[in-house]
This record gives C-alpha cells, structure tokens and sequence, in this order.
C-alpha cells in the first residue's frame, strides 16, 4: 500500500492545544456493524461488557526536554531519545548544526554535556558531566509533541501523564490513558471490568514520520516492553474464556501483538523490545477492542487503527469527528473500535 493512501485534510483549529479535563472527553464509538455513535469517555462503564479485560501502559513520561546553550553562546535544545549508560544518552538536538562531535553544551547549575557521536539521521551522542536523570525534575521541561504549538507549563507535568502511571522510562505520554480518573477506573471495575496493566516506554520510533512511498519499507525502531505475571496471565484466561481484550491505546496494542507473536499466540510474561509494525493485513492474536485518539495523516499509528478497523471505515469516521468538532491528537478527544473480522 501506498503511504499516501493513509493521508487526509485536518483544519488546524482541530489540533487540540489544550486537554480538557480527565474524564470529559468526548467518544467516537465504532462497533463492528453498525454506524458510529457520540458518547463520552464517562459512558465506558456501560460501553464496555462484564468480563471484559481492560489493558493500560503504565509507563511514565520523562521530563526529556532540556535546555542550554552552544560553545558559542546559542540557545540549544536537547530531546533525549535512549538511555545508553550512567552518562550517555542517544538525543535529538536543536540546532544540529551546532552539534558536532567534541562541542559542548552548557546547561544550568553547572551541567553539562558533550557530544561524543552524529549519526547519518541527525542523531547525536551526549556524555553528561554527571548522571542526568537526578537533574531532571529541576531542569527538564515536559516533552510536548510539536503540533502542540505553545510552551509546556507546570499543568503539563501532571496532565501529560497517566493518573497510572508507575514505570518511568517514556518520552511521550500513552495519550489514549490521559482521559482516565481515578474515579472512572474504578466505575469500569464495579461494572464488572477488569484492568490489567503493562509497560511499554514510548520512543521516538513510535512518532517517527513514514518517509517512504510504500508502506513495507517503513521500518520501526525499537521499543521497550515488559509484561508481569499476573497480567499475562489475566489477558490468557480473557483470550481462553471469549472475554474481550480491550487495549488502551495503540502501545498497549503492539506490546500485547509483540508478545503474541513471540508466544506463538499466547501473551507470555517477560521482557523484551519490539519493531512491530502492524499495518492493514497484519492479523490481531490478542486484542479485540482499542481505545484510542486521534492520529496524523500518514502516520504508523492511523496504519494500526486501520488495520484494525479497515482503512476506509477508519478515514470515514475521521471525516466524521471533523465535522463533528471532535479534537484531535495528543490532548484530544478519543475512539472507542472493535476489531474488523
């Protein structure tokens, strides 16, 4: 397939800038047959079915924007993108021109750091003056995704996380998770949900742009995930009894379709990472039901949710939520899709 297939025409005023507060948002829901219908994120205790098997990404996000400044005296912007060892990160740097290998860049309270490695994509390696990560909480800024076209604020800290969130390790937030409560979570369980919990800590790869003209050629980078014992074996005994597996978010769908196909069908407990890129054709083993927002024309993540719904169901409800004035993205409204088949 081509990627262009994939594209479509979002106005801008439907970029959300802002989130709306937990629990609020509006819901797109997408049955199996059927035509769409508007709900709320607040209608999930009766949209969800006794039995089901709720599945959230517990990963936390990282304040991995840093600011400093060149040799030079120029502003600088670091994103880290993987933790290489005590010191060293692999970052993207804003502007990489300033980024040769043996500058420095000055960072506040004394740190610092300097660049040790370029790669032929623009990546850079960065050796800090002393480990950064006790330095991120006073230093790093909440790393919005770039069509968020404002600063982060303090509100940022606590919005663009999970209300779940446990494991720290991601440069992104697991968006589809922001519009839980803590209250929600547990009306979805007195309604007879359960809820099981994974890690998969969100890279660059999962937002890095489809540049090639057809799909195949796309390769994705590496993610890590774990899954424990105890949810592994909640989401067998769903897929044993018929229970629907409903992933929250497109991380929860590729960390349980990873671990499926490295199972041989059966999600197993461990620790691994993956480059899972599923597209229109792939066959799901172990999710039936996402919960998701919604994603850029062109990206892997819209490739996912239309080989899960069917690529032109898929664009038709996008065109839907437009018209509709559903918000878009990162900090927008979200979709409720059984799977095609």
């Amino acid at each position: 397939m081509l990627t262009s297939d994939f594209d479509y025409h979002l106005p801008a005023e439907s970029i959300a800038q802002e989130a709306a507060p937990r629990g609020q948002s509006r819901l797109l829901v997408l049955d199996r047959t059927g035509p769409e219908r508007h709900a709320q994120i607040g209608d999930l205790p009766r949209l969800l079915r006794p039995g089901d098997l709720l599945v959230l990404n517990d990963t936390r996000v990282i304040p991995a924007r840093l600011f400093g400044r060149s040799d030079g005296g120029g502003r600088m912007e670091i994103l880290l993108v993987e933790r290489l060892g005590e010191r060293e990160w692999e970052a993207l740097v804003k502007p990489g021109r300033r980024a040769r290998p043996g500058s420095a860049i000055e960072l506040d309270q004394g740190l610092s750091a300097e660049v040790t490695g370029k790669r032929d994509d623009g990546r850079v390696r960065l050796r800090f003056s002393e480990p950064i990560e006790p330095h991120l909480d006073r230093l790093g800024h909440v790393p919005l995704p770039p069509y968020i076209h404002r600063p982060d604020t303090p509100e940022d800290r606590e919005r663009y996380q999970t209300v779940y969130a446990r494991r720290s390790g991601a440069i992104a937030a697991p968006t589809a998770g922001l519009h839980f409560t803590d209250e929600l979570l547990r009306e979805i369980e007195r309604a007879g949900v359960g809820i099981a919990r994974v890690t998969l800590h969100v890279g660059i790869g999962t937002f890095k742009p489809v540049t090639a003209e057809r799909i195949e050629e796309h390769r994705m980078e590496r993610e890590r995930y774990e899954i424990g014992e105890e949810p592994a074996a909640a989401i067998r005994g769903a897929r044993a009894e018929g229970r629907r597996v409903v992933a929250v978010g497109t991380t929860v769908v590729r960390t349980l379709e990873a671990a499926a196909l490295a199972g041989s069908g059966d999600v197993e407990a461990g620790s691994a990472s993956t480059d899972l890129f599923i597209a229109p054709g792939f066959r799901f083993q172990a999710v039936d039901t996402l919960l998701t927002n919604f994603h850029l024309p062109c990206s892997t993540l819209l490739m996912l949710v239309s080989a899960f719904v069917g690529r032109e169901r898929i664009l038709a409800a996008y065109e839907e939520a437009i018209r509709e004035g559903y918000r878009f993205y990162s900090y927008g409204d979200a979709m409720l899709a059984e799977r095609s088949g």
